[in-house]
């Protein structure tokens, strides 16, 4: 495995008439949440769409075998016609995945990478072995809840419309100050599971995006807990909370408890925000795994600069 994190690079960015891949490399998606899906997608101008025949598979909780959910990834990525693969739905099964992953393949044809929850884990793993930066953004099933506007914004930041500044609304600053560095991070849970591993994130200097879904206070705080006895917070460059709720899409109660251990378990020099539009919630911000971006407190405002 790769010891240092090559260069950041960016996939080409979508166009007009661009073919757009589906994948399920984690838990299944039901037939009839893929049909309204692949109905959004048309209805907003994306008439390309290739997606394996059996994407609707379930093998007990994952979307299929592991060999299965690995061709369908290879599939696509090697397919010179997909410019996207955008995955249908998190639950679990990508780490399955890692050690027969084709990083020689994706960094040869690189291409946009689009989802969250337990795409966490591809998204900073193939980030972390060949500098591809990824997507940390909405995925088909949430698309389908989220509706037209939420796919229609998420393809503006895919094409050359992207915003360099992202002013957020409502965004809570725990602790100000500006910080720069690397995007890495996701799924609080998914990324604690990469810990020791070889495919564990490069902390050091990062700006840490952290999300979770149907996780009660006391198992964010374990998990954070987890991490800073592991000396990982102490050497990333900025923390952002993004959504942390419950499995009726609020907030977790004890919220502001979450917050607060965030805060005694970083360094005093760094900034913290909370309340981001990222993860779970029905405003899921696009944002890309591996740029360098800069956290302004005082405007709050972050910028892509990388």
């Amino acid at each position: 495995m790769t010891a240092v994190t090559p260069k950041p690079f960016r996939p080409p960015l979508l166009k007009k008439g661009d073919t757009i891949g589906l994948a399920a490399p984690a838990g299944p998606i039901s037939e009839d949440v893929l049909r309204q899906g692949l109905q959004l997608l048309r209805d907003c101008g994306l008439k390309k769409v290739k997606y394996a025949s059996d994407i609707c598979r379930q093998e007990n909780y994952l979307a299929g075998s592991d060999q299965r959910r690995l061709e369908e990834l290879h599939q696509l990525w090697d397919d010179d016609e997909v410019k996207a693969i955008v995955a249908v739905r998190g639950g679990y099964g990508c780490a399955r995945l890692l050690p027969r992953l084709d990083f020689g393949l994706i960094r040869q044809k690189p291409k946009i990478l689009l989802g969250f929850s337990d795409l966490t884990v591809l998204l900073n793993v193939i980030h972390r072995q060949t500098g591809l930066v990824t997507f940390h953004g909405p995925m088909l099933s949430t698309l389908v809840r989220d509706g037209r506007e939420a796919l229609e914004s998420t393809l503006n930041e895919l094409t050359v419309h992207a915003r360099q500044r992202l002013k957020i609304k409502g965004l809570e600053i725990l602790r100000s100050g500006d910080a720069e560095g690397p995007l890495l991070g996701g799924n609080l849970t998914c990324l604690a599971h990469l810990l020791a591993t070889p495919y564990e994130p490069v902390w050091d200097g990062a700006i840490l995006l952290l999300e979770d879904i149907n996780e009660p206070a006391y198992r964010v705080d374990r998990i954070l807990t987890q991490l800073s006895l592991a000396g990982r917070l102490a050497s990333v460059a900025g923390i952002i909370l993004g959504d942390f709720l419950d499995s009726n899409v609020h907030s977790i109660s004890d919220l502001d408890l979450v917050w607060q251990r965030a805060l005694a378990l970083t360094p005093e020099n760094i900034p913290v925000w909370a309340n981001f539009p990222a993860g779970h919630g029905q405003r899921n911000l696009l944002l890309p795994i591996g740029r360098t971006v800069r956290m302004d407190s005082n405007t709050a405002t972050l910028s892509l600069i990388g």
